[in-house]
This record gives C-alpha cells, sequence and structure tokens, in this order.
C-alpha cells in the first residue's frame, strides 16, 4: 500500500511540475489528457521512483564530502540528475516526458521535491 502511495504521490508531483515548469513536458501536462497521457505519467512515476531509490542513495554516498562541505545543499543537483535520468529512461522508452536542460532540471526537482514533501505529510496524518 505504501509503494502504491508513493507512486501516486511521484506522479501527482511530476504532473504539476510539468504544469509549472516551461522545460518540463509531460503527455498528461496537456489541457485535456488522455488515457494514454495518464498511462504514460504513472510509468514514468514508476521510473523515478525507481531511479530515486536505486542510483540517488549510491550518487549520495559517492558525494558525502560535497553534502557535508555544502551543508547537504548538494543533495539538489543529485535530485535535478535524478530527474534527468529519469527522462532519458523514458525517452529511451519513447514515453513524451522531457526535461530541456540542469537549470530546468534543478528548479523542477526543487518543486517535485516540496510537492512531495507537502504530499507525504499532508496523506500520512
Amino acid at each position: 500500500m505504501l509503494i502504491l502511495l508513493r507512486l501516486i504521490i511521484n506522479a501527482v508531483a511530476l504532473l504539476a511540475t510539468a504544469w509549472i515548469i516551461p522545460g518540463i513536458r509531460l503527455g498528461a501536462a496537456g489541457p485535456h489528457p488522455t488515457k494514454n497521457d495518464w498511462v504514460t505519467l504513472l510509468i514514468v512515476a514508476l521510473i523515478f521512483g525507481i531511479v530515486n531509490a536505486v542510483i540517488r542513495p549510491i550518487l549520495i554516498l559517492l558525494s558525502l564530502p560535497l553534502e557535508i562541505i555544502t551543508l547537504g545543499l548538494f543533495t539538489f543537483v543529485i535530485n535535478a540528475l535524478m530527474l534527468l535520468v529519469t527522462s532519458w529512461i523514458a525517452q529511451g522508452l519513447s514515453l513524451a516526458f522531457r526535461v530541456d536542460g540542469f537549470i530546468t532540471a534543478l528548479i523542477g526537482a526543487l518543486v517535485v521535491s516540496v510537492i512531495s514533501f507537502v504530499l507525504s505529510h499532508v496523506l500520512s496524518e
């Protein structure tokens, strides 16, 4: 049940980010999403969750000195890289999800983090 909740939170956060940030495009971010767009959104959310579960901890461990020096702010760079990796994998699978560049990914990662944080706390109560 927790995994399904995380998937839904990721999907909502990615959808909202695609609406807010111009350089992030998701098939479901249009004015009238189709059934295929919602399937794409769930698949991209699943990819994003797997990338964050597998690759992110390794990168945080490898960048531990930078994490300490920047007092954890380097985590935002890692989150941006996770969004770019998700975009790369999604494009490789011919899914309608694209992130245009690192700065866009950095801003998008901040938005995804805030939305995920808020939704997680609201839904956990």
